[in-house]
């Protein structure tokens, strides 16, 4: 039977929402998406730099939570409101993740919770 256990750090921003910072299932966790709210004061940081950098850096703590790290990330899904972002993603992700990188998406959206420019969310599996 799967061991089902929620995770939640106080490094990352609280969920706004009716949702856990992520859930992990035996050795697999599925993090919540992450916009660029600073964890200490829950506002957005300015500026799409800083918003990516902020989306991987609570991720890396929600993963950190898990039991991982953002070496562990199998799966990961971007957000943009604006697809222009896409080459400045790609070269702040290659600070946090090193290859071989995970699958992942890149999807243009009209609108992200309180008006980021950018998402994140993702799936680790978790090694023994």
């Amino acid at each position: 039977m799967a061991t089902k256990t929620i995770i939640s750090t106080p490094d990352a921003p609280a969920a706004i929402g009716t949702y856990s910072q992520a859930v992990r299932v035996d050795d697999t966790v599925y993090l919540s998406g992450q916009i660029g709210l600073d964890p200490d004061t829950m506002q957005m940081v300015e500026g799409i730099e800083a918003q990516v950098n902020r989306v991987f850096q609570n991720l890396r703590a929600v993963a950190v939570a898990s039991g991982g790290s953002l070496n562990d990330v199998v799966k990961l899904n971007i957000f943009l409101t604006d697809l222009g972002h896409f080459a400045k993603v790609n070269e702040i992700m290659a600070t946090y993740f090193s290859q071989p990188y995970p699958a992942r998406a890149a999807v243009g959206v009209a609108s992200l919770p309180r008006n980021a420019l950018v998402e994140a969310d993702g799936v680790l599996v978790l090694q023994d």
